[in-house]
């Protein structure tokens, strides 16, 4: 009895250390590469198998919801953190729409996130309920102020940027430059033209 506990503590600092060297390869693949990045290739960057993922983290889901927080959240409730700062609406919705872009670009899980790529996973089902709102709530108050086209609603916005999402994901990735410069297009094209100071 004596002899074998020793080996308990060794077993769970193992299990930890598992555990971390795995969250550690799936947030640089998952940064790099999106969600669907083949377990197998998780693994041999973290030096274990594919069935300690599983034993780990019961599957891919399980294995998101581990490092969804630093792959895409932390992130993106920076960014609409920092939206809501912004005293003028018009710059708001510039500001924000350009990070997001941006993001997107950089960030090829959130492009999974934004087109619920995982619904079974809450914690990535619970980022999109948290960046609808957003989009209503900016929405709202840009057609309130002028800074939007009066017929341009939440759902034109979740669908710009859910087709930004499809195009990324599955079409050729564009240059940087020509990417942004289709932002300024995208952001012009839905700007609504609020009155001069003292005008009608």
């Amino acid at each position: 009895m004596t002899g074998t506990a020793p080996s308990r503590p060794r077993l769970r600092a193992d299990a930890r250390r598992n555990s971390e060297q795995i969250r550690s390869a799936a947030i640089g693949a998952f940064q790099g590469r999106g969600l669907a990045v083949p377990l197998e290739e998780v693994a041999k960057a973290a030096g274990v198998s594919k069935a300690t993922i599983f034993n780990r983290f019961g599957g891919r889901v399980g294995l998101i919801e581990a490092v969804i927080e630093e792959v895409v959240a932390t992130e993106l409730f920076a960014v609409i953190d920092h939206t809501r700062t912004i005293d003028d609406v018009g710059e708001r919705i510039t500001y924000y729409l350009t990070a997001l872009r941006d993001l997107q670009y950089r960030q090829p899980a959130v492009n999974d996130v934004l087109l619920q790529a995982y619904p079974h996973s809450r914690q990535l089902m619970e980022i999109c309920r948290v960046g609808s709102e957003f989009n209503d709530e900016l929405v709202a108050a840009a057609r309130d102020s002028g800074a939007l086209r009066p017929e341009f609603t939440a759902s034109d916005l979740q669908a710009l940027v859910h087709d930004n999402a499809l195009a990324l994901k599955h079409g050729t990735r564009p240059p940087r430059d020509d990417y942004d410069r289709r932002t300024t297009y995208l952001l012009d094209g839905i700007r609504g033209h609020r009155p001069a100071p003292g005008g009608r």
